[in-house]
């Protein structure tokens, strides 16, 4: 049986009290909160005291799955009804027959797809890619997301009659730092399930540094909690956890605020994705420090005393396109992190989707940037 949503934070109670009530129905339930607060744990939670528990638990992530191919691995697809067809194949919702499907990042679905998961869930019948005959399904749907669909109704970005059928039943899981109480009793879960898997000999952590970790903000959630204490048991063994290597494990540093990026262009008229850039650029930043030195070298070399760096960067730079240099962001960032799309999204803050999207439009493929390696 699966592990409870862990707390004794009221939120938590009530949570877990919820799920009990709700689990042996067949009502369709939305979970929302932030990334990393638990909502797999909740949609497993309700499969395992459901009537369903002995079928299917289906798990799938919308936004991972690039929106060409979505419908065929939601509903499945027939043999030849595109490229690569090679075979009928069954969807997840057919996989999920009697049991019950867990579609997390729900909000990041494409619109069409949004209109034949509706249908699913009004009739239990849809068709395959490329066929005509409707196939009757009994599953139980779960659905999360970290974002707000009531904004992506007004933003046009999510159809209002699923989010009205979906949020019948809406457990919103609170983020961490508004449950501190709950903190402490993570760590220690994590701490000896980790511990006890691997051999590991665990010998506590000071009182200061607990209480820092009570109040440090957990951006991740539960997730990041998680990483935190596996990682730590492991960099630190045999030992009683210090304040001062708490902080250094956690990255706790004094931002220096006087030191700002130079500025290489123009914001373009169109609109863009800034914080794909941005974003990319505080990952980039010892790089960008770099550029910044070469560029005062170039200054001295060019002997232009009316015009400093910046102006010879923005005069080096004054071809390379907006797109360029996203895509060099993009690349840099995938070959530094092993050409994990998962990775790359969940450090510039995107979808997968979004990740995917960008690498076809710069026409970004792994296989060829080793060959020319």
């Amino acid at each position: 049986m699966s592990q409870k949503l862990l707390g004794d934070s009221i939120q938590i109670k009530e949570i877990n009290e919820t799920i009990k009530q709700v689990a042996p129905t067949d009502v369709s339930i939305l979970i929302t909160g932030e990334s990393g607060t638990g909502k797999e744990v909740v949609a497993d939670n309700i499969h395992t005291f459901s009537k369903r528990n002995d079928k299917p638990f289906i798990t799938v992530n919308c936004g991972a799955i690039p929106e060409g191919i979505i419908e065929s691995e939601l509903f499945g697809h027939q043999k030849g009804s595109f490229t690569g067809a090679i075979d009928d194949r069954k969807g997840y919702f057919e996989l999920a027959d009697k049991g019950t499907i867990f579609l997390d990042e729900i909000g990041d679905m494409p619109l069409a797809t949004q209109v034949k998961f509706l249908r699913v869930l009004e009739t239990g019948e849809f068709m395959r890619v490329g066929g005509n005959k409707k196939i009757k399904v009994d599953v139980r749907a779960i659905a999360a997301t970290n974002k707000d669909l009531s904004d992506e109704v007004l933003n046009k970005n999510f159809r209002e009659d699923l989010y009205y059928r979906l949020r019948s039943i809406n457990i919103f899981i609170p983020p961490l730092r508004e449950r501190k109480s709950d903190i402490k009793i993570l760590f220690d879960f994590f701490i000896d399930n980790y511990c006890i898997t691997n051999g590991i000999d665990f010998k506590g952590i000071e009182e200061d540094a607990m209480d820092f970790l009570l109040n440090y903000n957990w951006p991740g959630n539960a997730r990041e909690l998680k990483n935190f204490c596996e990682s730590i048991v492991v960099i630190y063994p045999d030992k009683k956890l210090t304040l001062e290597e708490i902080k250094k494990h956690l990255h706790i540093e004094v931002k220096d605020t006087n030191r700002s990026l130079p500025i290489l262009f123009n914001k373009p008229k169109d609109s863009f994705d800034k914080d794909f850039l941005f974003r990319a650029l505080l990952e980039l930043k010892s790089d960008i420090i770099d550029i910044r030195n070469y560029l005062q070298i170039l200054s001295m070399k060019d002997h232009d005393p009316g015009n400093g760096s910046f102006q010879i960067a923005k005069e080096k730079f004054s071809d390379i396109t907006f797109d360029e240099i996203e895509k060099e962001v993009l690349v840099f960032m995938l070959e530094n992190n092993y050409w994990s799309v998962d990775k790359v999204a969940e450090i510039l803050k995107q979808t997968p989707r979004n990740i995917y999207n960008k690498m076809k439009k710069y026409n970004i493929n792994k296989e060829d940037r080793w060959k020319n390696s």
